[in-house]
């Protein structure tokens, strides 16, 4: 029995000795100071001139083929579609990275081999062999969060150009950065991870103690979390989407975004409204499905009622009837009469029913249209006059002998 204890002490023994992965990483960059503060001053002037040799001519290669690239970018762009460009730079700019992380390590490699240190050995063993695996974590985190940013934007531009429903389309380039913001949260909350287990630290404890910052932190932040699951409850619901033309409070405007957190009108005068999630308790949507144009059209009581009804009749009509305006229009004009009385006028209502975000078009030309009929007809419409009364002026007592020389 306790000649089998003894291994495993031994073993346990030899873990503990073991240095970390910290103190490995100092021990080898103090060894590679020594060995170059060891060097003699003549010696360190030549690898110190070669040093310099290699960092300019990979400045220079790498400024060569960036205004090599810059050339052919501007050749490929031109005549090219919006969307191809952007997609074509966008790779250009994933390549320029990776190309300038592979010259740095090649002159980090060289240089050191210069000042006599065998960077390729000292990769090979443990520590180095660790450090690698960790920029390799990193490289391929960043790949994955650009990718998959790339590969959710391609497939629901993709879905949404397909659509046959505008609506349909609409929610899902809604969804869209919501989506790609969830999961490039998931892939920088993994490589960090991955990241803590490469450098040596134990992750149990981590996640332990993230779970009860969690909790104290939704405690403090009840509003973010109410702003975040709000956000998604009027994305399910179809509620509102990207490009919908909404009224929140005092603000209107066309939607611009939707993120996580926020929702972001731009009014006719491009001032940018953000609203908080929480903040929209009540949302007005006038382009949902459908839209409608109402029109209240006072006339005055010396008009003809009937015949006024029956020029707006015809105008509406004769509108629907417009290629122009034709698909536009989705039901007849509904002419719904006369709708109160006021002192100085008889107000009339009609309606048309246009496709989304088309009743304002629609209901200008209306306006035009029937303003020139009015004016062809000898329809009158009500004039705002403002009573006056005239004030008797009051009697003043004549003035007086001394008072009249006075004055004179």
């Amino acid at each position: 029995m306790v000649a089998a204890e003894a291994p495993a002490k031994a073993a346990a023994a030899t873990e503990v000795a073991k240095p970390s992965f910290t103190e490995q990483l100092v021990a080898s960059t103090t060894a590679a100071l020594d060995h170059i503060l060891s060097l003699d001053p003549r010696e360190a002037a030549i690898n110190a001139g070669l040093s310099a040799f290699v960092v300019v001519a990979a400045y220079g290669l790498l400024w060569l083929v960036r205004r090599l690239s810059d050339y052919w970018l501007a050749r490929v762009s031109v005549g090219g579609a919006e969307t191809e460009t952007a997609r074509t730079q966008q790779a250009a700019r994933l390549t320029w990275g990776l190309l300038r992380l592979a010259v740095a390590v090649g002159v980090l490699v060289a240089v050191l081999g210069i000042w006599g240190i065998d960077a390729r050995a000292w990769l090979s063993g443990e520590a180095g062999g660790r450090l690698v695996r960790l920029a390799l974590v990193i490289i391929i985190a960043t790949a994955l969060v650009e990718v998959s940013g790339f590969i959710i934007k391609r497939l629901i531009s993709g879905f949404a150009r397909r659509s046959t429903d505008p609506r349909r389309a609409a929610q899902l380039r809604t969804l869209g950065p919501i989506l790609t913001g969830c999961a490039q949260t998931v892939l920088v909350v993994v490589g960090g991870l991955t990241i803590l287990t490469e450098v040596g630290l134990k992750v149990g404890p981590i996640l332990a103690s993230a779970g009860v910052l969690g909790i104290a932190v939704g405690f403090g932040a009840q509003t973010l979390v109410k702003d975040f699951l709000t956000g998604l409850f009027l994305i399910a619901e179809d509620v509102v989407s990207v490009g919908d033309n909404v009224q929140i409070a005092d603000s209107s405007g066309v939607v611009e975004a939707m993120t996580l957190r926020t929702i972001r009108l731009r009014d006719a005068n491009a001032t940018l409204h953000i609203f908080p999630y929480s903040e929209a308790q009540v949302i007005h949507n006038r382009t949902k499905v459908f839209s409608a144009y109402l029109a209240e059209i006072p006339i005055s009581y010396d008009t003809d009622l009937d015949r006024a009804l029956a020029v707006i009749q015809k105008v509406g009509d004769g509108l629907r009837t417009d290629p122009a305006f034709k698909k536009m229009i989705t039901k007849p004009f509904e002419m719904l009469g006369v709708d109160r009385l006021s002192d100085n006028a008889v107000h009339l209502k009609a309606r048309f029913t246009t496709e989304p975000r088309a009743q304002w078009d629609v209901g200008r030309e209306f306006n035009r249209r029937l303003k020139n009929a009015f004016d062809a007809e000898g329809i009158l419409t009500p004039v705002k006059t403002t009573p006056v009364q005239a004030q008797p002026l009051e009697e003043r007592p004549a003035p007086t002998p001394s008072e009249s020389a006075s004055r004179s």
